[in-house]
C-alpha cells in the first residue's frame, strides 16, 4: 500500500528523502499530497501578488524582464507569455540526464507550497499529479551555476510541464513530452504570472543530487568502520586506539561514534588474543587513526545533512511575497548548499585515501606479514595486486573532485548575476566521490576477507566474522588468478552493513 506524504514545505525529514529515492515511477510506494494548511498559505500569499498586478505596481518579473533586462515593463496582456518565453529560452543544459526527476519534483513542491513563492496552488497539484502519475520529465544535469536558481535544469521541468521538450512515462521512454502527458493523463500547464520564474528560481537540482549523495554517503560511513575493523584485525593491529578513555580525551563526537564501532564489531576477537602480548608498540596511522578520520566524516555529513534538510524546506525563489510585501532578494543562491556539498566531498575523499593506504598494507608483503598479494602461490599468480593499483586510481578521482567547486564564481546575466554558488557542480563532484568511496571500500572489504582466511582458525570479532561469512557467502577464497572484477563485483554494500548490524547491532 502506498504511503502518503503531505507536503507543507516546512517538515520534510531524512527519512522522507531516503523513502523519495528509493522510489520508483511505477508501483510508487509514495503518493504525495498538499497539507491543507499549505494551500491556504499559498492561496494569501497569491492574493498578493494579483492585488500588485491589479494595481499596476512594477514587480521584477512578473511584470518586467528578467536579469538585465529587469527594468523592462511587460503589457498586461503578454504576462502569461513572459513565463512560456522564460522557460523555452532557459530550458538550454546539457549533459546526462538527471537519475532521479521525481525527487527533483517532489522537492520542488514541498518548496513552493510554503508559501512565499506565490503561486497558485493549481501550480503544486500539477507537479504532485506528475510524481504520483509517473511523468518524468528528461532534466540535463550540466547547465546550473546555482544562483537565480538551477535555471536550465528547472525549465527542462517547465517545458515539459507544458507538453514541450522530453519526458518519460510508463511505456514511453525520453519521447515527446506531450505523449507522456497524455499517457499520464494530465493536460499541458499553462503557466500564470511568476509561476514560471517561482519554478526555475529553486535550488532544487542540487539539493537533489546533494540528498542521492547524502543517502548513501549515510550506508558508506558504517561500511568504513566494517572494513577498517576487518583489515584491523588482518594485519593483527591493536584495539588500544578504539578504548573509549582515549575519545573522552578528545570528545568529537563522530569520533567517539567511531569508535565505539570499531569496539562492537571487534567485541571477542580471537585474533586479538593471539597477539595480545606482542611486542610492536602501535600500528600504523591508517589503521590507528581511523576514528579519528572516520569521524571527521561523519561531522561533515551531520552538518551537511542539517544545510540540506534546511534547504529542502525553504523558499528560494525570487521575489517572495512575505505578509503584504513583495522583497526581491537572494534566497536562490546556492552557496550553503555548494559548500555543503563540498566539505562532504572533502571528508569522503579522506575516507577513500585512508582506505585505499589500507589496501596498500593488506597487499604488500613486506608490510602485511601475509603472503605477497594476498595469494599463496604468488609469482604464477597476481592476486590482489592490480586491485591496490585500482584503489590507487580510485583515490585519484576523489582527490580531484574533493577541489572545492563553491569558490570557482564567474559572473553571469551580464554581470547583474555576478557571484554565483556553482552547487550543481559541487553537489554532482560529491557524488562522484561517494560512488567511488564505495567502490574503494568494496575493495577493502575483499581484500580483508581473503587476508583473514589466512588466519585460520582464528576467529576475528563478531562483526568483523559476519562481515567476513557475508563475503564468503557470495564469493569464495582465491587460490589462484580469476577474472577479479567478476568476483569483486559479488559484493554487495548493503547486505554487508546488514549481515554485520544483524550480529553486533545498530552501527551508528
Amino acid at each position: 500500500m502506498a504511503r502518503v506524504l503531505k507536503i507543507d514545505g516546512r517538515s520534510m525529514t531524512f527519512a522522507d528523502l531516503k523513502d523519495l529515492i528509493a522510489d520508483r515511477p511505477q508501483g510508487s510506494r509514495i503518493q504525495l499530497a498538499l497539507a491543507p494548511s499549505a494551500e491556504r498559505t499559498m492561496t494569501r500569499s497569491r492574493a498578493v501578488v494579483e492585488k500588485a498586478l491589479s494595481d499596476g505596481r512594477p514587480v521584477y518579473g512578473v511584470n518586467t524582464g528578467f536579469g538585465r533586462l529587469s527594468e523592462t515593463r511587460i503589457a498586461p496582456e503578454r504576462l502569461e507569455e513572459l513565463q512560456s518565453n522564460l522557460l523555452r529560452s532557459h530550458a538550454c543544459g546539457s549533459g546526462p540526464h538527471l537519475e532521479r526527476p521525481g525527487l527533483l519534483i517532489a522537492l520542488r513542491a514541498n518548496s513552493l507550497v510554503r508559501g512565499p513563492s506565490g503561486v497558485t496552488p493549481g501550480l503544486v497539484r500539477m507537479l504532485i499529479d506528475m510524481y504520483n502519475r509517473g511523468f518524468e520529465p528528461c532534466v540535463p544535469v550540466v547547465g546550473s551555476v546555482g544562483a537565480s536558481g538551477d535555471l536550465a535544469p528547472l525549465a527542462e521541468l517547465g517545458v515539459a510541464m507544458m507538453g514541450e521538450g522530453t519526458a518519460s512515462a510508463k511505456g514511453l521512454d525520453h519521447g515527446p513530452s506531450a505523449g507522456a502527458l497524455r499517457r499520464t493523463r494530465l493536460k499541458p500547464y499553462r503557466f500564470r504570472p511568476k509561476e514560471a520564474l517561482s519554478l526555475i528560481n529553486g535550488t532544487q537540482l542540487m539539493t537533489t543530487l546533494l540528498a542521492e549523495a547524502l543517502v548513501e554517503a549515510e550506508t558508506l560511513l558504517k561500511l568504513a568502520d566494517i572494513a577498517g575493523a576487518m583489515t584491523l584485525e588482518a594485519l593483527k593491529g591493536s584495539h588500544k586506539p578504539f578504548d573509549a578513555r582515549v575519545h573522552a580525551a578528545r570528545p568529537h563526537p563522530g569520533q567517539a561514534e567511531a569508535a565505539a564501532n570499531f569496539r562492537k564489531l571487534l567485541a571477542r576477537s580471537e585474533v586479538m588474543e593471539s597477539h595480545r602480548d606482542c611486542v610492536k608498540v602501535q600500528d600504523a596511522y591508517s589503521v590507528r587513526c581511523m576514528p579519528q578520520v572516520h569521524g571527521a566524516a561523519r561531522e561533515a555529513f551531520g552538518y551537511a545533512r542539517r544545510v540540506l534538510l534546511i534547504e529542502i524546506n525553504s523558499a528560494t525563489d525570487n521575489p517572495l511575497v512575505l505578509g503584504g510585501d513583495v522583497i526581491s532578494a537572494g534566497n536562490f543562491h546556492g552557496q550553503p548548499v555548494a559548500q555543503a556539498a563540498d566539505f562532504m566531498a572533502i571528508a569522503m575523499a579522506s575516507a577513500a585515501n585512508i582506505s585505499e593506504r589500507r589496501i596498500e598494507r593488506m597487499t604488500n608483503p613486506d608490510l602485511s606479514g601475509l603472503p605477497a598479494f594476498l595469494v599463496r602461490d604468488s609469482g604464477v599468480n597476481s592476486g590482489f595486486m592490480m586491485v591496490q593499483v585500482a584503489a590507487a586510481a580510485l583515490a585519484a578521482e576523489c582527490r580531484v573532485d574533493a577541489t572545492p567547486a563553491s569558490v570557482q564564481s564567474l559572473p553571469t546575466g551580464a554581470a547583474k548575476e555576478d557571484h554565483v554558488s556553482m552547487g550543481p557542480l559541487a553537489a554532482r563532484k560529491c557524488r562522484r566521490v561517494i560512488e567511488n568511496l564505495k567502490r574503494m571500500l568494496s575493495l577493502e572489504a575483499a581484500c580483508a576477507a581473503q587476508a583473514l582466511d589466512f588466519l585460520k582458525p582464528l576467529k576475528p570479532g563478531l562483526g568483523v566474522a559476519a562481515a567476513h561469512e557475508e563475503i564468503r557467502r557470495r564469493s569464495p577464497h582465491l587460490e589462484r588468478d580469476v577474472h577479479m572484477r567478476a568476483h569483486l563485483e559479488k559484493i554487495d554494500v548493503g547486505c554487508l552493513v546488514t549481515a554485520v548490524e544483524r550480529a553486533v547491532g545498530r552501527l551508528t
